[in-house]
């Protein structure tokens, strides 16, 4: 497979035709005002040097050139390919409590760690334990949305962590039962996979009906996992980009969060998995071995090679042929002076 990895750069491509046609001109331009001094033979035999074809053997040595180095800067690759092996694992979606009570401090110190910066720790250290299983995360305020499918990228996986936010949710709140019910929605239809959600949040649900949601995807064989973020002291929450501000309710109070363990709990008993608070040392290690209850299937998991970089052998053409035209004189060469090709003697 052949492709670039800025493929918008080859619009300068358009360069090339331009920069052919202003030399046309100018080469006919030039031709025109020596044709004012007399016949062309004439004033040939007084410009003996004077190559006929290097000037334009020399700007098609530099358009080649330019040709190469716009390849150079779009950066050809080749060589990419896709491997096929069978793994065994289990599938787990991530969903990911968005709203903005996950920008209060995690601690029962107001300038404490974010509950949305430990839960960007935790995930990623949890991810960093799994082998080859499968992940995929859907975030949620008040309404949910898939962050990234499936996948056993993990790197991409990591990646998408480090840019969530509450910005990214176009309605606040925090509706749990649709989370779990869109997280239920990401598993493949292979139900030989086992499959697990892990459910990220502070648990102050203002939609209701999140438990019997879990009950439905333990009842389709779907584990539903608690980690629990925050303190039962309440805390203000900042305004997202406004230090120093935090919400307000229409009567002006400051809002404060606490976290719901009741619900919580609540959730991951209905759906027959376990509740963590990420506050616990062991809480990671608690729901890995939960986790590892699940029986894993064996499935296929596609391996990709990295295309190679091949923009290295078009720098090479063009300095070439930049170093031909650097010595290439518009001087006719000597033995060539005294060579006519096209009158007879």
């Amino acid at each position: 497979m052949f492709d670039f990895a800025n493929p918008y750069l080859l619009n300068l491509l358009w360069l090339v035709p331009a920069l052919f046609v202003l030399f046309y001109f100018g080469q006919r331009q030039r031709r025109n005002r020596l044709a004012r001094f007399g016949q062309a033979s004439v004033i040939a035999a007084l410009m003996p040097d004077a190559s006929k074809y290097k000037p334009t053997i020399k700007m098609v040595l530099r358009l080649t050139a330019l040709t190469a180095l716009i390849f150079v800067l779009a950066r050809p690759r080749a060589g990419e390919k896709q491997h096929d092996e069978t793994t065994s694992g289990i599938e787990i979606m991530i969903a990911f409590d968005l709203s903005n009570s996950m920008l209060a401090s995690a601690t029962d110190d107001p300038n404490g760690p974010t509950r949305l910066d430990r839960a960007r720790l935790m995930l990623e250290k949890l991810i960093g334990r799994l082998e080859n299983d499968k992940v995929g995360m859907v975030i949620f305020a008040g309404n949910a949305k898939t962050q990234f499918p499936m996948t056993t990228d993990f790197g991409m996986a990591k990646i998408y962590l480090g840019e969530l936010s509450p910005s990214l949710m176009e309605y606040q709140g925090t509706s749990l039962a649709e989370a779990i019910s869109m997280a239920s929605n990401g598993f493949s239809q292979d139900e030989t996979i086992h499959k697990a959600i892990i459910l990220i949040t502070d648990a102050e649900d203002h939609q209701g009906e999140a438990v019997e949601t879990a009950k439905a995807a333990a009842e389709k064989d779907i584990q539903v996992n608690v980690i629990g973020l925050g303190t039962a002291k309440g805390q203000p929450i900042p305004v997202e980009g406004q230090k120093g501000q935090f919400i307000k309710d229409a009567s002006g109070q400051t809002v404060l969060t606490t976290l719901n363990q009741q619900l919580a709990s609540e959730l991951a008993a209905a759906g027959n998995g376990i509740y963590v608070n990420g506050a616990d040392r062991d809480a990671l290690s608690n729901l890995s071995d939960q986790l590892n209850t699940l029986q894993k299937s064996q499935f296929k998991r596609h391996e990709y090679t990295a295309a190679a970089e091949q923009f290295p052998v078009f720098a090479w053409i063009a300095f070439f042929l930049l170093v031909i035209d650097a010595l290439m004189s518009n001087r006719k060469n000597s033995w060539l002076r005294k060579i006519n090709f096209f009158t007879k003697k």
